[in-house]
């Protein structure tokens, strides 16, 4: 029985070992590696590529010739030339991921290789399009062009298609299969417009071409797939906060394989070399405010393209598991909390990837994030490795390998050449039509919606200016309100490091003094910026036509050199979230922060109904509230806003976008943004004011993660005052409490419908004050407890709802009364018989 038994276990264990070190008895195989336009074999990075005389793969000749030179490399003396379309064809023995690699160096011959014109494709994708072969950035270096794909039949023909009066040619052509489970069919799509992750992406149906692969705080090398590795220095967004970490002396041991896509690491995804390498947070030990030491990359890429990402890391510092974790984002977007822990492997350290497929948007680069978290054991950030590639989709106008007669290509080719003549013809009768509705509108600020035009020209103009002066549909732009980029350089001391106030999505914000002597707040845009000229361009339209005492004002712009620079009055105290959490700065007491939240709730209620068309910020949340010195808050950041008629145009559909945590749920489903959004986000802001914690805090239990979800949850079931900030919870009459609470759970309704008006809100937060000051005023015994004798000092009976004065004040469009005293509001108050909240 016993043999049977340990029989029976064998097996078992034979069976485990085989599905987990399937890959590990993996080497890189023989074949593919051609030395093209040669019968000879040579040696390249320990690789044989053989010469075409070998009857590994087979070539359309007829129509090639070949090209010799006598470079330092063997493998690019020579060069296969193709007149006509040509191809290599090789046989499939495996079904799998391959990788292919093409090898171009033109050298110099009477041929004239750098003059090639041409494309490459494999069945059903393009490869390259209208290629030349030449390394743009070194030219003594080769260019090789890395594509991943899933190959499924019994052969498969990479094809070389000259352009019209050109031709092709290549030096040196790779096709080999790749280790299982390098690359994971299903891979998370990220979303930079409302910054989630979801909806897994077939990747076998698609090609990858490598775009980045960057050993992070490390050297050039090669690994064992022969992929080459750079250092990333340059793709630093901000080099002063980073430094390379001292490399891992000891040895890295990967997890080994299994059926899962992450995150474990193996000894093919990345080499050793690179997760025992890394960039790490240059933090300061002054450092008070963690969230301006984050590192940043951005890497250029194609606009509005899928591309593919996998970021590695490697904690080789810490001692044990889960002691340094911090938060990654992607176009400032935060994407989730990064952190080894015991499920990676049992041995430390171990390397980790995720995966993510992203979309870039028209800025020409991917940016990417990582800001150390202040509540973790060693507050740090890190990676070790960072690699982008670009999705490539099928298309349809791959010509078959094996075309049929040539009728079978009429349909094809009368379908084209029909189809491109529609095109034209549609596009210039929207052109037409587009150009007649233009000379017919009226301004901008009469019109529905604010119009951002986007223009790529480049000129020695600014952009607004350049624009503007070429027709565009921004007649109303203040250019009075610009100022020399010499202003602002003096004024910032030339963007020095010491004036630096803070950072966000938009760039750096520094203190600047102007040449009258006025201080100013100086944003400016940073390359690879989350945001851009449409931002840059609305919060110019929005802000040059409102004026409010709690909206901050815009001092100037300047968009000289391809620069785009906001200036603002400059706000003393900072952000409303800077006094709230994460802060060595005083608490601030009670009847403060419901000031803060009235002076707020007015700003917003101006832009929904006092300014002209109606504005809907859009990204409401503490951070662009702002405080002056007398703590007087004013909303900011109107870079997201959409203007419009919202009384007439209930909703619109657009993009969304917003931050993570303020974010109406309704606008998230349904992508139509109304004022109602707004309020919804500021439901969060008043939660945070009571409970002073971050909207989002992944650090805590799953329930408690959304600020707005656990608040709530705490009201129905009678516990809020547990999680009330316990700096203010003996300053907070009870009454008050309530009318706030009640507050918050009326902005916070699923449905928008249900929601208050912030007219309403604005009412509800000033009728909270003035229970707080009643209470306040009430005469007290010693000893007194102040909740139960102010519940019972204070008989709420239901009063009939009158005008807010902060409503009254901003009927006007274009200049507001907003200098009621505390004592006039009181007044208001005195004469209705208070009871109970509307």
């Amino acid at each position: 029985m016993a043999t049977v038994q340990l029989c029976v276990a064998l097996l078992f264990l034979l069976q485990l070992s085989s599905l987990q070190f399937a890959s590990l008895g993996y080497n890189v195989p023989d074949k593919y590696f051609i030395n093209c336009g040669s019968d000879n074999s040579v040696t390249e990075s320990g690789k044989v590529y053989v010469g075409e005389s070998t009857p590994q793969a087979t070539f359309s000749s007829s129509n090639t010739e070949r090209n010799q030179s006598s470079v330092p490399s063997p493998l690019y003396q020579t060069a296969r030339i193709f007149r006509r379309e040509s191809w290599y064809k090789f046989n499939i023995d495996n079904n799998g991921t391959y990788l292919v690699r093409l090898h171009f160096f033109p050298f110099s011959s009477p041929t004239n290789l750098s003059s090639a014109r041409f494309n490459v494709s494999v069945p059903g994708f393009w490869l390259l399009q209208n290629f030349n072969g030449r390394n743009d950035t070194n030219n003594n270096s080769a260019l090789v062009k890395e594509f991943f794909m899933e190959i499924s039949t019994p052969s498969i023909k990479v094809t070389f298609r000259p352009l019209e009066s050109s031709f092709a040619f290549v030096n040196a052509l790779e096709l080999f299969v790749l280790p299982l489970h390098l690359i994971s069919d299903k891979v998370r799509r990220f979303t930079p417009t409302w910054g989630s992750s979801s909806d897994r992406v077939g990747l076998y149906s698609r090609v990858l071409e490598t775009k980045h692969r960057l050993n992070v705080g490390g050297q050039t090398m090669k690994d064992i797939l022969l992929r080459n590795w750079i250092p990333d220095d340059i793709y630093l967004t901000y080099p002063e906060n980073a430094k390379n970490r001292s490399p891992y002396l000891g040895q890295i041991v990967p997890r080994v394989v299994d059926d899962s896509d992450g995150p474990n690491a193996t000894s093919y995804t990345a080499p050793s070399e690179v997760y025992g390498t890394a960039k790490e947070s240059n933090i300061s030990a002054s450092a008070e405010d963690l969230s301006l030491f984050n590192i940043t990359w951005a890497l250029p890429v194609d606009n509005n393209t899928d591309h593919f990402l996998r970021l590695h890391f490697c904690d080789y510092v810490s001692s044990q598991f889960g002691l340094t974790y911090f938060e990654l984002s992607i176009y400032d977007f935060h994407v989730m909390q990064v952190n080894s822990d015991g499920n990676v492997s049992n041995v430390s350290p171990a390397p980790y990837y995720y995966d993510f497929m992203v979309n870039s948007d028209n800025s020409g680069h991917i940016k990417v994030s990582l800001t150390p978290n202040e509540t973790a054991a060693i507050p740090n950030a890190f990676l070790n490795g960072l690699e982008i590639l670009k999705v490539i989709e099928s298309s349809n106008s791959v010509p078959p390998d094996e075309p049929g007669s040539k009728h079978n290509g009429l349909p094809v080719l009368l379908g084209s050449v029909l189809g491109g003549l529609v095109l034209v013809v549609v596009v210039v009768l929207l052109g037409f039509l587009w150009r007649s509705k233009m000379r017919k509108e009226k301004p901008v600020e009469n019109s529905d919606w604010l119009t951002i035009v986007f223009n790529a020209a480049r000129s020695s103009h600014g952009r607004l200016t350049d624009i503007t002066n070429h027709g565009s549909p921004l007649p109303n732009l203040n250019l009075e309100l610009k100022i020399p980029l010499v202003d602002l350089q003096l004024a910032t001391k030339n963007f020095h490091a010491s004036q630096l106030i803070g950072k966000g999505g938009f760039g750096n914000v520094y203190k600047g003094v102007l040449k009258n002597g006025m201080t100013v707040a100086v944003k400016r845009s940073q390359p690879g910026s989350g945001q851009g000229l449409p931002e840059f361009q609305t919060e110019i339209m929005v802000l040059s036509k409102i004026h409010h005492k709690h909206l901050v004002s815009l001092i100037g712009y300047c968009d000289e050199r391809f620069e785009m620079i906001l200036v603002y009055e400059y706000m003393e105290k900072g952000t409303l979230r800077d006094h709230l959490y994460k802060t060595k700065l005083p608490s601030l007491p009670w009847k403060v922060r419901l000031q803060i939240c009235i002076d707020s709730a007015r700003g917003l209620h101006y832009l929904h109904k006092g300014a002209a068309g109606g504005i809907i910020h859009r990204d409401v949340k503490s951070t662009n509230i702002l405080l002056d010195e007398n703590h007087v808050a004013k909303v900011a950041d109107f870079g997201l806003s959409r203007s419009g008629p919202l009384d007439t145009q209930p909703y619109v559909t657009t993009g969304v976008k917003g931050t993570f945590g303020y974010l109406d749920p309704e606008y998230f489903r349904s992508q139509q943004l109304t004022e109602k959004s707004d309020v919804y986000s500021f439901g969060v802001v008043l939660l945070e004011v009571l409970c002073a914690r971050e909207a989002i805090d992944p650090s805590l239990p799953t329930d408690q993660i959304n600020l707005a979800e656990w608040g709530m949850l705490c009201k129905n079931k009678g516990i809020l005052q547990d999680i009330i900030d316990p700096s203010i919870k003996d300053q907070i009459d009870q009454n008050s409490l309530r009318k706030f609470s009640e507050t918050i759970e009326k902005c916070l309704q699923e449905d928008g419908s249900d929601r208050p008006t912030m007219g309403d809100v604005l009412w509800d937060l000033e009728y909270a004050l003035q229970l707080q000051k009643g209470a306040n005023a009430i005469q007290r015994e010693p000893y007194e407890d102040s909740s139960s004798s102010v519940s019972a000092s204070l008989q709420l009976p239901n009063v009939r709802r009158l005008p807010s004065l902060s409503t009254l004040s901003e009927a006007d469009d274009t200049i507001v009364r907003d200098d009621e005293s505390d004592s006039t509001v009181d007044y208001l108050f005195s004469q209705v018989k208070i009871d109970d909240a509307r």
